[in-house]
């Protein structure tokens, strides 16, 4: 009888060793994908980061990325542990899983918080960013930012091309005539900013600010929905 008992206690340990491993796979492969969508946000969308009045787009990218990197990290802890049957291990695993899961609710959270105020921050910011300071004195990032954002989303102006009408740049003799920077043409060539014709430069309805607030929306509420869930995940 003691004997059956102790197969049964050795079939449950490791039936339990088996599923714990296949949980921190998940874990890890959760945690890959974490770090990715971070990665991810960063890279496609930091040429447009100058043109935010806030940080925490970037920040949520940020927290993401670290926390998936620690996830990783755990992962690799946790599989140590398994196999080793090291208790001071494990419960240093799933104190790392708490942690873990704070950082990761806490970035979907920011996200989700920027998303919601994005439209207002674009539609303050990016008029008076193509007003005051594009190819200003020491904003070369930021003219990079709005000359890339129009060529690639094939947009003019915040709102219509006509915005570049109450440019800094534009009134100045630096602009030599140009109605519109040369980023507004369809095919860039020096000066092509002179014309404003439809045939010539992007005439998009709703300008930049629809098509940029429709793109870092959809990032946005990826990284949310990744953050969140995951955290969500790993807490059940």
């Amino acid at each position: 009888m003691a004997h059956s008992k102790a197969e049964q206690d050795d079939w449950l340990i490791v039936y339990l060793k088996y599923l714990l491993f296949v949980f921190n796979f998940f874990f890890w492969v959760g945690g890959a994908a974490v770090m990715a969508v971070g990665v991810w946000t960063l890279v496609e969308k930091s040429g447009y980061l100058s043109v935010l009045a806030s940080s925490t787009f970037a920040a949520s990218a940020y927290i993401l990325i670290f926390a998936g990197a620690l996830v990783m990290v755990t992962g690799f802890l946790g599989f140590g542990a398994i196999i080793r049957e090291d208790r001071s291990c494990l419960s240093t695993y799933f104190c790392l899983l708490l942690v873990i899961f704070l950082v990761e609710l806490v970035a979907g959270v920011l996200a989700h918080m920027y998303y919601r105020r994005l439209s207002d921050e674009l539609k303050q910011h990016l008029s008076r960013t193509l007003a005051e300071n594009y190819r200003q004195p020491g904003a070369s990032d930021l003219t990079t930012s709005v000359d890339r954002l129009q060529q690639d989303f094939k947009c003019c102006g915040s709102n219509s091309s006509a915005d570049w009408q109450h440019s800094a740049y534009i009134r100045s003799r630096e602009a030599e005539g140009r109605r519109v920077p040369d980023s507004c043409c369809k095919t860039v060539v020096a000066r092509c900013g002179q014309r404003a014709h439809p045939s010539n430069i992007y005439k998009v309805e709703g300008g930049c600010i629809t098509k940029l607030e429709q793109f870092l929306a959809d990032h946005l509420l990826l990284m949310g929905a990744v953050g969140i869930g995951v955290a969500c995940l790993q807490k059940r």
